[in-house]
């Protein structure tokens, strides 16, 4: 398929802020512009950049006035841009992260239950919603299809290390998509994964939430305490441009994985690899699977 890099329109938030807007909706193509700009952003240490935030299909920069105007900084990310305006200018060295869920289990089972008035059809769980809406008929198809290809984490926010997955490698009418609740739970349990238009999420903390409870994760995507190895230089596990590969796991196995994240023994499946959007686009699903070989 055609890979074509979108193109940015910068604006002034104030006097400390510039947004930088590459497309109104998310896209590959968009989110892959933004982590290539501001990993390329952070490597160059401008001298009055205070903080970087890369979105979906945007980023912003936040800059202190008194060290760097808001042109000369405008300058350098329109300089940066044009670079990466370049398909061959985005590779990421990304990691594949291995992320063990139970599916339709009974804890969110619970809650759908529990918040069933704020739902449009109050009858179903939201794993029986999510399956109805996407047509399939079969409890073992929907998981083999949620788990079939990774998802991008596209972007970080909400709460404490909440990660955007978006999936690659399907195409885009077989992608699985859901709205979201009618008004938002007053609360969802810590590790619960939702599905909310295209994208997948696993709730980080207990709290307040609306997208489609469909599982739970047996490991922790915010980890505080910090004695798991994984954990050992960050306090959240997703970083964007990490590729999330979902596994089903049984009732036993998700009890036996939490021991082992309670005893600090737990280490996640992982590995490095290049990645490069430009080879992503041109080959599609076999290049993605080339890139999974052996996980």
């Amino acid at each position: 398929m055609m890979f074509t890099v979108p193109e940015t329109h910068f604006h002034f938030g104030g006097d400390e802020y510039i947004f930088a807007e590459i497309s109104k909706d998310m896209s590959a193509e968009s989110n892959f512009k933004a982590l290539a700009i501001t990993k390329e952003l952070r490597s160059r240490q401008i001298p009055g950049v205070l903080d970087i935030c890369p979105a979906n299909a945007s980023y912003l920069v936040r800059f202190n006035p008194d060290i760097i105007s808001a042109y000369d900084l405008l300058d350098y990310l329109k300089e940066i841009d044009i670079l990466k305006s370049n398909p061959s200018e985005l590779n990421l060295s990304i990691r594949i992260v291995e992320i063990p869920i139970w599916y339709d289990d009974p804890i969110t089972q619970e809650y759908s239950r529990r918040f069933k008035d704020r739902h449009t059809e109050p009858h179903l769980t939201n794993f029986e919603f999510v399956m109805k809406i996407n047509g399939f008929q079969h409890k073992e198809t929907f998981i083999e299809a949620h788990t079939s290809m990774p998802y991008l984490i596209s972007m970080i926010g909400f709460n404490p290390g909440t990660a955007w997955e978006f999936p690659l490698g399907v195409p885009l009418e077989q992608v699985i998509q859901t709205p979201k609740y009618i008004s938002p739970r007053t609360d969802t349990p810590r590790q619960a994964v939702g599905l909310g238009g295209a994208f997948t999420v696993i709730y980080p903390v207990p709290g307040p939430g609306s997208y489609q409870l469909i599982g739970i994760s047996a490991v922790p995507v915010f980890h505080k305490d910090e004695q798991l190895e994984d954990f050992k230089h960050s306090l959240f596990l997703a970083r964007p441009g990490d590729l999330w590969k979902h596994r089903s796991i049984t009732e036993s196995e998700y009890y036996s994985i939490c021991r082992e994240v309670e005893q600090g023994t737990y280490r996640f499946r992982m590995k490095e690899v290049e990645f490069s959007p430009e080879e992503y686009f041109r080959r599609g699903r076999p290049y993605i699977l080339e890139l999974m070989e052996g996980f």
